[in-house]
Parts: C-alpha cells; sequence; structure tokens
C-alpha cells in the first residue's frame, strides 16, 4: 500500500509526511499478512494517506487509535478491560492523541490501563479493526480506525484497575477464540494468537 498505485490517486507518495509513510508501511505489511483483510487495510491506508494528522481526535468523524493484546508472560492469557464508557469487555486501548507511532500509544495505554510495568510491545501491526463510536455528550458519533499490537508481560502480573474500566482480568484466549459471544474481534484476535504458538 504505499506505492503510488495503492494510495488515493490525488496524492503521490513523495507528499506524505514520514510518519504517514511508516504507517502504510505498517499496514501494507499487515495486508500482506493477512490478505483476506485486504479490505479493510485498504480504508485504514486511505485514512492515513489523507491526513498527516490522522492520529488527533480533532478529527471528529475518524480518527486513529492504539490497542493492547497485552498477553501473560506465559502467552496463554490475555489482559481485559470491563469497559467503563462502552460497557463491553475489549483490549486495551485508546486514543493516540497526536502521536504518530501507535505502538507506542499501544504500549502507553497498557501501562496506565492496566497498572503493569515491564511490559513490551511488538513493532508490527497484530490487527486492524474499524468501528462506529456512538455519540456521548458533546461528542458526536465517529469512527475509531484502531491499530492493535501485542503487548507482553514480562514481570508481574498484579494489575490495578483505572477509572477507564469497571474491572480488568486475565481471560484464557483460548476459550474467547471459541466463545460466540465475546466481540468478533476479540474472537479474532484471538484466533490469530492462538495460530502463532
Amino acid at each position: 500500500m504505499p506505492t503510488d498505485a495503492a494510495l488515493p490517486h490525488d496524492l503521490a507518495a513523495h507528499q506524505l509526511a514520514a510518519h504517514q509513510a511508516a504507517w502504510l508501511g505498517q499496514v501494507d505489511d499487515y495486508a500482506q499478512a493477512y490478505p483476506a483483510e485486504r479490505a479493510v487495510a485498504m480504508l485504514f491506508a486511505q485514512l492515513m494517506a489523507e491526513d498527516p494528522a490522522a492520529a488527533s481526535r480533532e478529527r471528529r468523524d475518524a480518527h486513529l487509535t492504539g490497542s493492547a493484546w497485552l498477553v501473560s508472560p506465559d502467552g496463554g492469557r490475555v489482559l481485559l478491560t470491563h469497559h467503563r464508557k462502552l460497557d463491553r469487555w475489549l483490549q486495551l486501548g485508546g486514543h493516540a492523541d497526536g502521536d504518530t507511532d501507535l505502538a507506542r500509544v499501544a504500549l502507553r495505554e497498557a501501562e496506565e490501563e492496566s497498572g503493569l510495568a515491564d511490559l513490551a510491545v511488538e513493532p508490527q501491526v497484530f490487527d486492524l479493526d474499524r468501528h462506529r463510536i456512538p455519540a456521548r455528550g458533546d461528542e458526536p458519533e465517529h469512527w475509531h480506525y484502531d491499530v492493535r499490537f501485542v503487548v507482553r508481560a514480562r514481570g508481574s502480573e498484579a494489575f490495578a484497575v483505572g477509572e477507564e474500566s469497571h474491572a480488568l482480568a486475565w481471560v484464557e484466549i483460548a476459550a474467547i477464540a471459541h466463545d460466540r459471544m465475546q466481540d468478533e474481534s476479540l474472537r479474532r484476535m484471538a484466533r490469530k494468537w492462538l495460530a502463532r504458538r
């Protein structure tokens, strides 16, 4: 996707900021690793190529976010949050707030939302998920283009529940993969993780 042919035809590659080119390289690698998800990857590439500020929530209609598939040291469990605003069990993550290094965003969100130290993030994209966020207060309905990375816990698993969560829990990844009541994007990530092991 970083080639001119894959970008919107009114935008040449030489006009991209360095961070946009990096984003597109990551998305291209992802599309090659998961060819069945190429259509989703193209949606991300279009947003990334069109706007160097795509990681800012000042973009009210759609913006990039970063999330963490935070796995236990043994690789068998993932830390999920019962999200306070959305009232659902989800992976940890949040707004980039203008930070163009989305892997760093995922690591920061994992640290802040879990209270865990000694975490390490993998640099390649693990999952892409575009989902609608409902209107809330003065915030209009909008799209999150969520870029997800594997974050590994390397030390204590004793988390601390922060203000954005009702609860946190370590959950068996194999159980998520086979639970049809789970969020589909969680099931997809669980299947990807199990296929890697």
